[in-house]
């Protein structure tokens, strides 16, 4: 089968999320909450705004608004998020299935939440800035795991185990 970019960034980017919400789900609410310097202050606080991304982003891309503003707590109860985390990502896989090039070369005109400005840019790049702003996000959340001393061991595309399973070979050559 063959898979686009975007439907191989949506399934790393549920990969990842399970990944990382199943070390999540082992550290005390009040430690995934404590505040340690990143940019979204917590493990909760970068988990909340990884979702607030995307569906930002998804409203926009499937021209249904998503309503909240930055740095807004979407969900304080860690099993809601994770669900709603769940809920989303089988969104992004189901709708990645759909691009079409015709309309990855169209354009969307949005305004940011950032500076308010209103911009107008292809959906091709719209859709790699959503996943790149998910990859972005989730080294800042393997860093902090990382400096409590949780292992999110192998994060690499190559890795992605429906990669995996089609690809890999015995091989004598070493990389």
């Amino acid at each position: 089968m063959e898979r686009t970019y975007y439907q191989t960034m949506a399934e790393y980017n549920q990969w990842m999320n399970e990944k990382l919400y199943a070390i999540c789900a082992d550290i005390p609410d009040d430690v995934r909450k404590q505040d340690r310097g990143a940019f979204f202050k917590s493990i909760h606080g970068t988990l909340n705004h990884l979702l607030f991304g995307d569906r930002i982003w998804m409203g926009r891309l499937t021209r249904t608004p998503f309503s909240a503003r930055l740095g807004e707590e979407l969900y304080s109860d860690f099993a809601e998020l994770h669900q709603q985390r769940q809920i989303t990502d089988r969104q992004i896989l189901d709708w990645a299935q759909q691009l079409s090039p015709e309309w990855l070369n169209q354009s969307l005109t949005y305004t940011s939440g950032v500076d308010s400005k209103s911009r107008t840019l292809p959906h091709w790049l719209l859709v790699t800035h959503m996943f790149n702003h998910q990859t972005h996000h989730r080294g800042q959340l393997t860093t902090l795991l990382s400096q409590l001393g949780y292992d999110p061991g192998i994060t690499d595309l190559p890795w992605l185990p429906t990669l995996i399973q089609s690809s890999c070979t015995t091989s004598d050559e070493t990389p």
